[in-house]
């Protein structure tokens, strides 16, 4: 069981742990039987509406324990039982869910936007005079978009905010040159879990989220950005603090709009039969020299998003970036990841326009050695938002404050998921893990 935050009247976190089987270890973490599966999930409810949390549709549950904000966020750190690593797996462990989700967790656990900003500083006005169509254009659009989500004045009143959802994963495909590798009956396939985000200005969050009984817990204090995995403990990203990617889908409409705010309109796009403007922004050499280390450089990171006509609400984001890896004496190796999200369901929360749905297509491309060793893979994710406060009493500068263990990892330290492993034997998975840069998750 894991604790959550402190006492207080005006928040109740609570923990519902659902087991569906045992597993046990060894003393090395080493995984020796499982019995079905366990999932933990947290529902999160607030009292002071009355709402319902996460998991409450699940019948025969009765969650009843109590606590409060101030220090809930630093006990799950402090306190953390964390799974043994996905990749310690021996001959008699199934592999392939181990692996999928150790792909999905990397990929789609807790990436980051390509730019740092400030909620802070105030908006710009829109200023046509002595400035670019494109530029002008996007000042525009991003000036309905403020509009049509709540307005201005009350999204700079936001000190703080919640939210809480439930997620549903698959890695749906794995492409070879000669195979091709597809997941049959996705439905049943896909891994089921929940998140909870924390977001505090200035530019603080903190994240965690839960799949298939293994978790991913991530967080910003401002100044740094840090991220936890059971295969690689706690570990600093290079580069500026930047944004959860996760909150620019239709969680957090003044950091989207910051993002966006040196953007060009490059066009027009139907999503979904629907008309959009379309935003492009990227990442300045400076902080993709910034992220990048050794033989590892993050070329690109382009997002570009897409403004209904109708609404001026964003409706899609794509995100694509590019990391090249020179081999030592060899040819480079070349990592292009893409996530295209569909953002739905809008609707008011305390006066701003949350997407309380959505779900996110994923391909990693890996090529420029020989064409035999180009590798695809493609990952799907499907979330619904269960909860979401603003200004919530209690939450303090405390719960974002970084491990005391944490490091700095290296842009090309052993991967966070091991890519092709889906096609090779147990007895292989230990002895290869692939060299993924941690561009293409952070």
């Amino acid at each position: 069981m894991i604790s959550i935050l402190a006492d207080s009247s005006y928040l109740r976190c609570r923990l519902l742990t659902v087991e569906i089987g045992i597993g046990s270890f060894d003393r090395n973490g080493l995984l020796l039987t499982v019995a079905n599966k366990t999932e933990t999930l947290t529902a999160v409810t607030l009292t002071m509406e009355n709402k319902q949390g996460l998991f409450w549709p699940l019948k025969g549950f009765s969650p009843s324990s109590t606590s409060s904000p101030m220090s809930t966020l630093l006990r799950r750190r402090n306190k953390y039982h964390l799974p043994p690593p996905l990749g310690a797996t021996c001959p008699s462990t199934p592999v392939r869910p181990l692996v999928e989700a150790m792909l999905l967790l990397g990929v789609l656990g807790a990436p980051l936007a390509p730019l740092h900003v400030c909620t802070t500083h105030p908006f710009p006005h829109l200023a046509i005079k002595d400035t670019p169509i494109e530029t002008s254009s996007a000042q525009y659009i991003l000036h309905q978009y403020i509009a049509a989500s709540g307005g201005l004045k009350l999204q700079d009143s936001i000190c703080n905010a919640y939210a809480m959802g439930k997620v549903r994963m698959i890695a749906s495909e794995f492409e070879t040159a000669n195979k091709l590798v597809r997941t049959r009956n996705p439905s049943k396939a896909a891994e089921s879990g929940g998140f909870v985000l924390w977001q505090m200005k200035p530019d603080m969050w903190y994240v965690e989220l839960s799949l298939g009984g293994s978790k991913v817990h991530a967080g910003c204090n401002g100044k740094l950005v840090w991220r936890h995995t059971p295969w690689l403990g706690p570990h600093a990203a290079k580069g500026p603090p930047r944004p959860l990617r996760r909150a620019l889908q239709g969680l957090d409409p003044r950091t989207t709009a910051s993002m966006f705010i040196n953007a060009r309109c490059i066009g027009e796009k139907k999503i979904n039969e629907e008309d959009c403007f379309i935003l492009k922004i990227c990442s300045d050499p400076s902080t993709l020299k910034a992220r990048s280390e050794g033989s590892a450089e993050i070329i690109r990171h382009v997002l570009l998003g897409h403004f209904s006509q109708k609404t001026g609400l964003l409706i899609h984001l794509e995100d694509s970036h590019l990391t090249r890896i020179q081999n030592n004496g060899g040819d480079a190796v070349y990592w292009e990841t893409t996530i295209n999200s569909f953002l739905d369901d809008y609707r008011p929360v305390e006066g701003i326009m949350i997407a309380h749905s959505g779900r996110s297509q994923v391909t990693l491309f890996k090529f420029g050695e020989t064409a035999m060793s180009h590798t695809k893979t493609r990952m799907e994710e499907a979330w619904i938002i269960e909860e979401v406060a603003f200004n919530v009493p209690g939450l303090s500068l405390d719960c974002f404050i970084p491990p005391a263990e944490l490091r700095f990892a290296s842009v090309t330290e052993a991967c966070e998921f091991p890519l092709g492993l889906k096609m090779k034997s147990a007895v292989a998975v230990a002895e290869d893990h692939a060299k993924v840069p941690r561009g293409l998750r952070l």
